[in-house]
């Protein structure tokens, strides 16, 4: 019987090799396409998620429920009535504030520890009522205390809340619940930080013991304050993220708290349109508290990249600017 030369089979053996070699390549093609496919639908993803998020606080600033952000009293003890500057969370007057890269924001510091901001980026502070609230079944003026109709919406002793009804609404602090009474209290025994100045809620604000008296009538509105500052802060993993710092109820104290909302986002850029303008303008351009209270609508450009390295053409990880326009919608 023959058999193969040893000529013939070198020559079996390197087209082997070749056919070999042609499907890996083709292998790791398809690896790596598939590998920058999934990375781009991360970033894609993480990009729906970010913008959606960040939108809902949006137009979410400067609702009060009942419509008259022009008539907000405050009797928080941090608060615009304070002799010292507000708290960030606790000046309705100003539901919105952006700060350019470079820009001091009080809500958050910046730096290059974990949560902290990354200073070349933008951030903006928002506040507006939660959008879970409850109705309010009766007030009492000698407890000064709220019955609600159905169930709390989640309000706990120590939580900021906006109380509201057709003639105006008002900041204040929950000092305690007793069998399912909602109390607004001041004074001395009264624990609560950062407290009321007043036990008074009526327009405008006194902040003396009784203050501006008003009972609030069936029908009226109570829902938790909600106040964020978003930014590009350092992940615990060395990358950035999109962060949200809001008030967490944390015995009893509303303490701001970073929260990472979306990983790998490394920038966010912000600029904002004032009603009547041709084009949108930066932080900087929107200098009074005047023209914040006229700016009507926001631009937020994000860029993001891929968690895995070597997606992009450069070498690095894929990256991407998405950019996208909310109007807020409770501007008169």
């Amino acid at each position: 019987m023959r058999g193969f030369s040893l000529i013939e089979l070198m020559i079996a053996l390197v087209l082997g090799l070749l056919v070999v070699a042609a499907a890996i390549a083709v292998f790791l093609s398809n690896k790596d396409s598939y590998r920058t496919n999934l990375a781009l639908g991360q970033v894609q993803e993480n990009s729906r998620i970010a913008f959606e998020l960040l939108a809902r606080d949006l137009r979410q600033a400067g609702i009060t429920t009942c419509g008259n952000a022009n008539r907000v009293a405050n009797v928080l003890s941090n608060g615009t009535t304070a002799s010292t500057t507000p708290a960030w969370y606790a000046n309705f007057g100003n539901v919105i504030r952006g700060y350019d890269g470079g820009t001091t924001d009080p809500a958050v510091t910046s730096g290059t520890s974990s949560a902290e901001r990354v200073a070349a980026t933008s951030s903006m502070t928002l506040i507006g009522a939660a959008m879970a609230s409850a109705s309010i079944a009766s007030y009492s003026a000698s407890t000064y205390g709220f019955t609600l109709t159905g169930t709390n919406p989640g309000v706990q002793a120590g939580d900021i809340v906006v109380i509201c009804d057709p003639d105006h609404a008002v900041l204040a602090q929950v000092t305690s619940i007793a069998s399912g009474v909602l109390i607004v209290n001041s004074g001395t025994g009264v624990t609560a930080s950062p407290g009321n100045c007043s036990r008074g809620l009526g327009f405008p604000t006194q902040c003396t013991t009784t203050g501006n008296n008003y009972a609030f009538a069936v029908n009226s509105m109570l829902s938790a304050l909600s106040a964020s500052d978003w930014y590009i802060g350092n992940n615990p993993l060395g990358g950035r993220s999109l962060y949200r710092r809001a008030l967490v109820n944390t015995s009893g104290t509303p303490t701001p708290t970073a929260q990472e909302m979306v990983r790998n986002v490394t920038d966010m850029q912000l600029s904002y349109h004032v009603a009547g303008a041709t084009s949108f303008v930066t932080a900087a351009t929107v200098t009074a508290a005047a023209s914040w209270a006229t700016v009507d609508a926001v631009q937020v450009a994000l860029t993001l990249q891929g968690s895995e390295r070597f997606t992009g053409s450069d070498g690095q990880p894929i990256r991407r600017q998405f950019s996208t326009t909310v109007n807020l919608r409770n501007r008169s």
